[in-house]
């Protein structure tokens, strides 16, 4: 279950063209990135650093697919602007010199499509890996007549396909890069598996500094509110402090039992140094457990990003 591939050496990141001079062409090349900044300190010999991205939903079907992917590549490309490959292909290019590494942290795809798959290959082969997020086991979204969507036995319907797409294994992942164990896990609706926390608690007995990547954070009351606030669509201002009933993924963290002893296993793992997650699709900090602070990332079609550097 570990090996190779959970964030990739930007040495590795292919050579991408120039940036359209038609866009801001008095300014800086990266002047489109929105990029938070970050440091995790862990104590290393030798400092590094990475480039979090998430949340960059590309929206492509060839045109010989059916007529489900043609309507999602025109609807879906309109709620993402249209702008998905470029925000990412700026990212990998600001990345090279910028940073030692890239971590995705999911929704790389908006739903499954040869023509998506066809993206991932290009960028996590050559450029970048991290985990899944939701959409990545879309097949199409709400035109699909698949019901049972967020169980296991959904996921089973493309567990396949997506392992043999996508370079690192889904369910978990671990990589050391100077001395720091980074795991990615796949919680994409929300919960986690007894089989991802055995296998969690053997990176633990390796007895270094872990980074938790995964696509759906572990909601604390503060991401919750913010949450909550980000995705009203109308009267958002705050009425109250108290926090939100949970719903959704924060419901099933704290009902499911796996899940919520995992989350409470963690919050009293020392190794546990940071967790980075995305989904939300805004930018956003706060402290998880005692040696951990928690970092949300925005979504990457709107060029964000965070640069993370431990030390």
């Amino acid at each position: 279950m570990t090996g190779m591939g959970v964030i990739v050496a930007t040495s590795q990141l292919p050579v991408l063209a120039e940036d359209d001079p038609t866009v801001f062409p008095q300014r800086g090349r990266y002047e489109r990135l929105a990029l938070n900044y970050a440091t995790v300190n862990i104590g290393l010999e030798k400092p590094f650093s990475i480039l979090h991205i998430s949340d960059t939903h590309f929206t492509a079907a060839y045109s010989h697919e059916d007529e489900k992917k043609q309507t999602l590549r025109i609807k879906r490309t309109k709620t993402f602007g249209g702008r998905q490959e470029e925000a990412l292909r700026d990212s990998l290019a600001w990345a090279k010199t910028h940073v030692d590494y890239v971590v995705h942290t999911g929704d790389l795809i908006d739903w499954q499509s040869e023509a998506n798959f066809d993206l991932v290959k290009k960028y996590f082969g050559e450029g970048m890996t991290g985990c899944l997020g939701n959409h990545e086991y879309s097949p199409s979204m709400w035109l699909s007549e698949v019901k049972a969507e967020g169980t296991e036995a959904y996921k089973d319907l493309s567990r396949k396909k997506l392992q043999s797409v996508y370079p690192f294994n889904i369910e978990l992942q671990s990589q050391v890069v100077n001395g720091v164990n980074f795991v990615t896990l796949d919680d994409v609706y929300g919960y986690v598996t007894q089989s991802q926390v055995d296998l969690f608690k053997q990176e633990v007995r390796k007895g270094l500094p872990i980074v938790l990547c995964m696509h759906v954070p572990f909601h604390t009351e503060n991401i919750w509110r913010v949450n909550v606030k980000f995705w009203k669509r109308e009267a958002a201002k705050l009425s109250s402090a108290q926090v939100p009933d949970p719903t959704g993924d924060y419901r099933i963290q704290r009902q499911d039992p796996v899940t919520r002893d995992f989350i409470a296993y963690l919050k009293k793992e020392p190794l546990l140094k940071a967790i980075l997650a995305g989904h939300l699709h805004f930018t956003m900090q706060d402290r998880f457990s005692p040696t951990a602070m928690e970092y949300v990332v925005g979504g990457n079609f709107l060029f964000h990003g965070e640069e993370i550097l431990f030390v």
